[in-house]
């Protein structure tokens, strides 16, 4: 029988979890600001410096650690973040060592490829390739920092690692700009990054285990590949993009969706800080309320959606001359994508609310299936636009791909919801 006592508890009780809520997902967001409006920097620094076609180069080295780096999540991260988000600090240390270890043998291994690819094409795109290979160790393991410290509720530890990749880079990108090359930008991105990473290290106290990583992928191996085969559908599908939209319509090409893509930025530093904590709440949600799973996904990609069509009010709002003293020469092909780049993002910003939904329950199975089909989408209507209307085409068919997608990420996670009230449970 409930007492009095008990009964007046309670709402206390949800008030502090609320509050303990919001604070979490507040460092998400200030730890994604602090990262996304440092790529931004870079982004715009680097496109004023070189030019469109040399933007371009450097925009499918990035979009190639963008595929990398979810590699790295799928298998190391992402299990960590599921099932070790809010338990005992001796189990979360531990597992946050074996998988930043992991982090660290994917970064190692895929940067090997990627040099050996680079020395092997030459040319302005194989140097960049080959320094991507060099720092991308150093990049995935300050992101595994990252996703360990948010799993552990220390966001702040993110927030603070993510100031130092930032200060990091402002020597780093003036050596940069007196060389001149695209190569010389990515090396100084990523040494920059290995600053952060090494850092992190003495944030945690705990150093990586190498040599444990096998064990970790081999115990985390039921989800792990799964969210491997879709962390890299998703990234995998970007790149499939970039290199068909250059084919098609040329470098120049990747070089105004990219700058499209720099516009929306800030607006993107919101959704990704987002994703860094959402997991995690969701997985709280579902442990402590599991009856509100649903309410708090569809408050999550409903608002961000609409965050999203705001801010590309905003940017239609933007006069030539300003765009033009932030991009440079990128400006004009970019400011002609931003309606079909919006629409994008507002699409895909409703799914991610049944996805976190989704990776709480576990139903990695179901939430691959969706990737797929997503991604799937996503290259057909980014290549079947270029085919048809160039570059303006591509963009309007990945705004229709991801609200398509979006839909199917909803209808999962229903089914998944039923069946998880169907099972007994303590």
């Amino acid at each position: 029988m409930t007492t009095e006592g008990e009964k007046a508890a309670a709402p206390a009780e949800r008030r502090t979890g609320k509050r303990a809520m919001a604070g979490r997902l507040s460092w998400g967001l200030a730890d994604q600001a602090a990262s996304s409006l440092t790529n931004f920097a870079v982004g715009i620094y680097v496109a004023r410096s070189l030019g469109l076609t040399a933007f371009g180069v450097f925009s499918l080295a990035w979009l190639t650690y963008g595929v990398v780096l979810n590699v790295a999540r799928g298998l190391a991260t992402d299990p960590l973040v599921v099932r070790f988000s809010g338990v005992p600090e001796a189990a979360w240390r531990a597992a946050a060592a074996r998988s930043s270890g992991a982090a660290l043998g994917v970064g190692t291994a895929l940067g090997a490829v990627c040099l050996v690819i680079g020395l092997g094409v030459g040319g302005s795109v194989g140097s960049a390739f080959a320094c991507l290979g060099v720092v991308l160790p150093g990049l995935l393991l300050q992101d595994a920092w990252r996703f360990a410290f948010f799993a552990a509720g220390t966001g702040r530890k993110a927030f603070v690692n993510d100031l130092v990749w930032g200060v990091a880079l402002v020597p780093a990108m003036f050596v940069a700009a007196r060389v001149g090359s695209v190569a010389a930008f990515v090396l100084a991105w990523g040494a920059s990054a290995a600053v952060a990473a090494l850092y992190g290290c003495f944030q945690s106290g705990i150093r990586p285990r190498l040599a444990q990583a096998r064990g970790w992928l081999h115990e985390q191996r039921d989800l792990g590949y799964r969210y491997l085969v879709e962390n890299v559908s998703l990234s995998g599908a970007a790149q499939l993009r970039a290199y068909g939209l250059g084919g098609i319509v040329g470098v120049g090409a990747v070089g105004a969706v990219r700058g499209a893509e720099l516009l929306l930025g800030p607006f993107l530093a919101v959704l990704m800080g987002l994703s860094l904590v959402t997991v995690a709440e969701a997985a709280r949600v579902l442990r402590q309320a599991p009856h509100r799973l649903a309410a708090f996904c569809l408050l999550l990609g409903g608002g961000q959606a609409v965050a999203a069509l705001l801010w590309g009010g905003a940017l239609l709002l933007v006069p030539d001359r300003l765009g033009e003293l932030v991009l440079g020469g990128v400006w004009t092909s970019a400011s002609a994508l931003v309606v079909p780049a919006v629409l994008g993002v507002a699409g895909a910003s409703l799914g991610v609310g049944a996805a976190a939904g989704l990776r709480a329950l576990a139903s990695a199975r179901r939430s691959l299936r969706c990737q797929l089909f997503a991604s799937a989408c996503y290259v057909g209507g980014g290549l079947g636009g270029a085919a048809v209307a160039g570059t303006a085409g591509s963009a309007w068919g990945v705004a229709a791909a991801t609200s398509l997608g979006s839909a199917v990420w909803w209808l999962q996670l229903r089914s998944a919801l039923r069946e998880h009230r169907q099972l007994p449970h303590p």
